[in-house]
């Protein structure tokens, strides 16, 4: 399959990474983990670590809420919305002109169903106690699906677009085809972009049950957000955002076609020849019969080639919503760690079980 026939469009910079993983705080322990000096200890953490089922898990450990983001509001915070909020102070505080104008900043965030943990605990709670309307209140913000995009702009005084993106494997690739075009739109001079995924009991055996996962095979949890503008920024970019294409299809039978044209559109509102990607990072790294679907979508579009695949579920394990994220987030890593001596043209890809799949072409730094 070749690309199709498109104007090309105008790249997307970004200019800073927030990322929080099992691997560590940034891009440097993702690096590590990747080229094999360390990586994450497996095991849950948490009050409910006993309640997990026997399958490997990537936690973030130690990490204390308070010392990144200080008391004040942070009691009742779950899991997810702290990944954001540190991987978003982060992210503004690498950014290039040392801050945010709050009110042209926005913020699209991924997310599956918000946090798992909160409503089950919430669950649990109102069916067990003697008294159901004696459930912790302070928890229900956390209960609503764009709580975590909420608290980063709330947070950090952000005022412009405030959009939650929900769309399992491929939400964080959605997410950056929605900043695309808000951006394009004038929405927006400059958005946070990225992924969010908490581990819980709940979801660790909604996994395990359904066998979706390879045996053996680590579930993961963490953020991976990105500062993305159109105007070309004062310094080197950390990457060039240059086309970002999805398609569903209803028929599984057509899960990898479809895989294959998100791809040739998004090469060819890229400017890209199929024969010019030199990596392409993976997300259905350890899902049964998907991931063998997206490497078949991969080879039709490129031509039967599968170049220098990056596998960053390898080394996290399955983050899922994140998952677009944190293969973004490895490709930055690794040209952070081992500058190209040129500029590299990477594909990202993700397909899922519900019929969607998405694309997004990415330049390294020039």
């Amino acid at each position: 399959m070749t690309a199709t026939t498109a104007a090309v469009a105008e790249p997307l910079y970004v200019t800073a990474a927030g990322v929080v993983s099992s691997a560590g705080l940034g891009l440097a322990p993702l690096a590590d983990a990747l080229l094999g000096r360390g990586g994450p200890e497996d095991g849950p953490v948490g009050e409910d670590a006993g309640a997990y089922p026997p399958r490997p898990v990537r936690a973030v450990r130690d990490l204390d809420v308070r010392e990144h983001l200080g008391r004040k509001g942070t009691k009742y915070l779950d899991r997810l919305t702290s990944f954001g909020l540190i991987s978003t102070k982060e992210v503004l505080a690498g950014a290039q002109d040392g801050g945010s104008e709050g009110g042209r900043t926005g913020v699209v965030l991924a997310t599956n169903t918000g946090s798992v943990s909160t409503h089950s605990t919430l669950l649990y709670d109102t069916l067990t106690l003697d008294k159901p309307y004696l459930v912790n209140p302070g928890r229900f913000p956390n209960t609503v699906m764009n709580s975590t995009a909420g608290q980063i702009a709330i947070r950090n005084g952000l005022r412009g677009l405030n959009a939650t993106v929900a769309g399992g494997q491929t939400a964080s690739l959605l997410a950056f085809r929605h900043a695309r075009l808000a951006l394009a739109l004038g929405r927006a001079e400059r958005l946070l972009v990225g992924g969010v995924e908490e581990l819980s009991a709940p979801a660790a055996w909604a996994w395990h049950r359904t066998g979706v996962l390879r045996d053996g095979a680590a579930l993961g949890e963490g953020a991976a957000v990105f500062t993305v503008q159109r105007e070309r920024p004062g310094r080197e970019a950390l990457a060039e955002l240059l086309a970002c294409e999805t398609r569903f299809s209803p028929d599984p039978r057509e899960y990898a076609d479809g895989l294959a044209d998100a791809i040739g559109r998004a090469l060819g509102r890229s400017g890209v020849r199929p024969d010019e990607v030199d990596v392409v990072s993976l997300g259905a790294v350890h899902q049964r019969g998907l991931e063998r679907i997206e490497e078949r979508g991969v080879r039709t579009a490129l031509g039967g080639g599968l170049p220098g695949p990056v596998r960053v579920a390898d080394v996290l394990g399955e983050t899922y919503s994140a998952s677009g994220a944190m293969q973004l987030a490895a490709l930055l890593a690794l040209w952070r760690a081992k500058p190209p001596a040129t500029p590299v043209t990477a594909l990202v890809t993700s397909v899922s079980w519900d019929g969607n799949a998405a694309a997004l072409v990415v330049r390294g730094p020039r």
